[in-house]
C-alpha cells in the first residue's frame, strides 16, 4: 500500500480511535465505519490517479498514430531520400515533387540529359569532321608533293604536272608512310607492286605531249613544237583552264616565253 494511502488510514483510524474513547474506550472499528474510510480512501486514490491515467492515454494514442504514419514509409531508407532530394536543386522540382509529381520531374531530367548529350556529339562530330578535313588536306598535299618529285624526275614538262596529278591519283594513293603507293593489284612490269618511275615511263607512250620534244634522226634537231609550229605564249597558256591546257599539250603546242 502507498505510504500516503497508510498514513491517510493511519488518521481515520486514529480519529475513530478517540471517538471511541471518549463513548467508553473501545477499539474496535464497526464495519459501517470501516466501508467509509475504504469509500473515502478509494476516491481520492481515483482522483489522485485521474489525471495521470488520463496522460497515459493521451501518450499511448500519440504512439499509436505515430506508428501507423511510419507504416506508410516501412522499407525506405531515409539517408538514401534525402540524397535523392538533395539532388532535385531547382524551386521547380522541388515543389513538382511536393506535388507528387515526380514522373514529370524525371521526364524533364532526362530531356536535359539528352539535349546535353545531342550537343555534346554534335560538337565532337564538327571537331572531328574538321580534323578529318584537314588531314585529308594534308595528305592530298604530301601526295602531290610525291607526283611531283617524280614528274620532275622523269623530265616531265611543268605544264602538264596538273594533268598528271589527275591520272595519278586513279592509280595511286598515299600509304600509311605517307608516301604515293599503287592500289592494291596493281603491279608492274617485274610483277612488283608499280612504282612512279615506271607509271611515268609508260606515260611516254600514253601522254607523250607530256614530254618535251627528243632531238632524232640523223642528227637533226626536232623543234619543241614537234615539227607543227604550233606555239602559244606563257601568259596566255597560263590563263587556260586545266582542261584546256591539257588539250593544248596533247595537240603538240609549245609554250613559249
Amino acid at each position: 500500500m502507498p505510504i500516503w494511502k497508510q498514513r491517510l488510514f493511519t488518521r481515520l483510524q486514529t480519529q475513530q480511535s478517540a471517538e471511541g474513547g471518549e463513548g467508553g474506550g473501545g477499539t474496535a472499528v464497526d464495519p459501517a465505519v470501516q466501508a467509509q474510510i475504504d469509500a473515502a480512501v478509494s476516491a481520492a486514490v481515483a482522483t489522485a490517479t485521474t489525471g495521470l491515467a488520463n496522460k497515459n492515454r493521451e501518450l499511448l494514442g500519440s504512439l499509436k498514430a505515430s506508428k501507423e504514419s511510419l507504416a506508410a514509409f516501412e522499407g525506405i531508407d531515409p539517408q538514401a531520400v534525402r540524397t535523392i532530394l538533395a539532388n532535385f536543386a531547382s524551386t521547380e522540382e522541388a515543389s513538382l515533387i511536393a506535388a507528387g509529381k515526380v514522373d514529370e520531374v524525371l521526364e524533364k531530367r532526362t530531356a536535359r540529359m539528352k539535349s546535353s548529350y545531342e550537343s555534346e556529339t554534335k560538337k565532337e562530330r564538327e571537331a572531328r569532321e574538321a580534323a578529318e578535313a584537314r588531314a585529308n588536306k594534308f595528305s592530298k598535299r604530301v601526295f602531290e608533293n610525291g607526283i611531283r618529285a617524280a614528274a620532275s624526275e622523269a623530265g616531265l614538262h611543268q605544264y602538264a604536272i596538273e594533268d598528271a596529278l589527275y591520272r595519278a591519283a586513279a592509280t595511286f594513293s598515299l600509304d600509311d608512310d605517307g608516301n604515293p603507293a599503287p592500289a592494291d593489284g596493281v603491279y608492274g612490269k617485274d610483277g612488283k607492286p608499280l612504282t612512279l618511275k615506271e607509271w611515268f615511263a609508260d606515260q611516254k607512250e600514253k601522254a607523250p605531249h607530256w614530254f618535251p620534244a627528243q632531238a632524232s634522226g640523223s642528227g637533226a634537231t626536232q623543234s619543241a613544237s614537234g615539227g607543227n609550229g604550233k606555239t602559244i605564249r606563257e601568259a596566255a597558256f597560263n590563263a587556260l583552264t586545266p582542261k584546256q591546257r591539257a588539250a593544248a599539250m596533247a595537240s603538240g603546242m609549245t609554250v613559249i616565253p
